[in-house]
């Protein structure tokens, strides 16, 4: 399950699905995808598809990581990152490998500590993580350069544009509710430029924090 002929197989399924970044291939030779589900799905691990990881959320699929970890690297500046919904932290950890600084905001505390403890096992030190609601984003650390959500909310959240810096900065959403797609909006001063990408399938975002 963990060798790396199994790993290469990933990679090689996100080159033949578009993924050309080598940053972003790397990083799947890199984390050990596994570790972030529990022990009896460990199996699914490695498939091209989402895994539950309990309280209704799930670890997405390694393309839609890969995808939107292209996005990002894709964005103006990448070098400070807020992501909401920390989930397995396995996307945390992706993305520690490609940027300088990762802030990551979760709702659901016991995925929080559990993704922290994966964190520290793989000894990744520029992560920070912190438990609140996602729609509020993390304003004290900001402004960021991309912003994304693991999750998907019916509309753009303004709190989160207001986070991102003027010149440039990038929010890579899921957007939407029985039909979603994964979103680009660029900042530019007071103008934001919208794309779709492709549509996509993520469980809805929540506001609030749950502490069990």
């Amino acid at each position: 399950m963990t060798s790396e002929r199994t790993r290469q197989r990933v990679i090689e399924r996100l080159f033949e699905k578009g993924i050309r970044d080598p940053r972003v291939l790397g990083c799947f030779a890199k984390v050990p995808r596994h570790i972030f589900v529990d022990e009896a799905l460990g199996h699914k691990a490695y498939e091209d598809t989402a895994v539950p990881i309990g309280y209704g959320q799930t670890l997405s699929q390694p393309y839609i990581v890969a995808r939107m970890t292209e996005l990002v690297l894709g964005a103006r500046h990448h070098e400070r990152v807020l992501e909401i919904g920390t989930g397995s932290g396995f996307q945390t950890a992706v993305l520690a490998q490609v940027v300088d600084e990762v802030f990551s905001v979760e709702r659901i505390k016991p995925l929080q500590q559990k993704a922290r403890e994966r964190l520290r096992l793989l000894k990744i030190y520029n992560a920070r993580l912190k438990m609140d609601d996602g729609f509020l984003g993390w304003p004290s650390q900001g402004p960021y350069d991309v912003i994304l959500t693991t999750a998907a909310p019916e509309e753009v959240p303004n709190e989160l544009i207001d986070q991102l810096v003027p010149d440039g900065g990038r929010l890579i959403l899921p957007l939407g509710t029985e039909e979603q797609y994964l979103t680009v909006i660029e900042r530019d001063g007071d103008d934001l430029h919208t794309r779709r990408v492709e549509p996509v399938r993520f469980v809805p975002m929540l506001k609030g924090v749950q502490n069990t």
